[in-house]
């Protein structure tokens, strides 16, 4: 029982990383999961921002040994996706570049170091960092699918007589009261945002990677838009099925790090963040949009013509789950930063 109410940020963060948090143990994602990603809906997805971090090489802008990052991997699959369509296009590369994933917790370590020597042997070696501050280098083209939605986030509120008033929880209730968070107050401010979730920890993810790094491309997907609903997005996935934390059907305290938490990212807020150190924002499309860019339709053209028509259909199939403008196509959304040598 809690003894004091806590920040909703708080609770959020616990519910996802604590003790027994839902990342804190191994969760199995699509099907049989709580929900899909574009990774597990087809290694394409992958496979085609593979082919970006070859076409970015090519440009000049990174080095042929540059280091592959991947920020929360989970299985792995997406980074392993990446490789396999690397060898593909330009297998020269797998001999100069490295390629390291940055996961908190051992039990996922254990499972990627497992998954990428099932994978390649000896071929590729794998680095792991504990954390994004660890990592320090000299180049690198960083990959994240779906990790700001997990950055912990306040629940605000404004009422009828314009008080701005966020969400504490006592016992997995959630109830509001006044806000004296003067940044809470500035962001809401800043992006007119009125009710809602404000997210926390952008401003200085985007610091470390401008610190650490000399020269980056970095790829992030998530669901969101570049304004705010000014209404609350967060929601719990259980088996697919999908419940407004709000829900009055639904008990906090059963479903509290047994299923997982999220939010729509306001991704005006998160370009703010990285363009504040001088990090550029050089794309920001819909997922649809970014992987036609990226060459999901060449890498598509190129399967067509070296396999069976059931085998590229099946694939198609896939592929056409990532780019559907009802569906992924158009709900996730890709921004895209770079960061210059001086």
């Amino acid at each position: 029982m809690d003894k004091k109410p806590r920040k909703f940020s708080q609770y959020f963060q616990d519910w996802l990383y604590g003790k027994d948090g839902y990342y804190s143990n191994y969760k199995t994602i699509g099907k049989e999961g709580d929900f899909f990603t574009a990774v597990s809906a087809s290694s394409f997805f992958g496979g085609t921002i593979g082919k970006k971090v070859v076409d970015t090489i090519e440009s000049g802008f990174l080095p042929v040994d540059t280091t592959i990052v991947e920020i929360g991997a989970h299985h792995g699959y997406l980074l392993s996706d990446m490789v396999q369509f690397i060898y593909t296009l330009k297998p020269q590369l797998l001999k100069t570049l490295k390629f390291a994933i940055v996961e908190r917790f051992e039990h996922l370590r254990i499972r990627q170091k497992e998954y990428f020597q099932e994978c390649f042997g000896d071929e590729v070696q794998l680095i792991h960092y504990n954390d994004i501050s660890e990592v320090k280098l000299d180049s690198a083209f960083i990959v994240a699918n779906e990790i700001f939605d997990a950055f912990s986030c306040e629940l605000v509120y404004t009422t009828k007589e314009d008080v701005l008033q966020y969400a504490v929880v006592q016992n997995d209730k959630i109830e509001f009261i006044d806000c004296e968070d003067d940044d809470i107050r500035d962001i809401c401010t800043k992006y007119k945002i009125t009710k809602g979730e404000v997210a926390l920890g952008y401003e200085e993810f985007a610091k470390t990677l401008n610190q650490n790094i000399e020269r980056f491309e970095f790829v992030t997907f998530d669901y969101g838009e570049k304004y705010p609903r000014n209404d609350f997005s967060c929601r719990i996935y259980e088996h697919h099925n999908v419940y407004p934390i709000f829900d009055e059907e639904i008990s906090l305290k059963e479903l509290f790090g047994k299923s997982d938490i999220t939010y729509d990212v306001n991704f005006t807020h998160l370009i703010d963040s990285f363009e504040a150190v001088e990090i550029k924002n050089v794309q920001y499309d819909t997922q649809l949009k970014a992987l036609v860019d990226f060459g999901i339709i060449e890498l598509l053209e190129i399967l067509h013509k070296n396999v069976d028509e059931k085998t590229y259909l099946k694939e198609a199939n896939k592929i056409k789950t990532l780019l559907e403008p009802t569906g992924m196509g158009d709900r996730f959304k890709v921004a895209v930063f770079r960061k210059e040598a001086k």
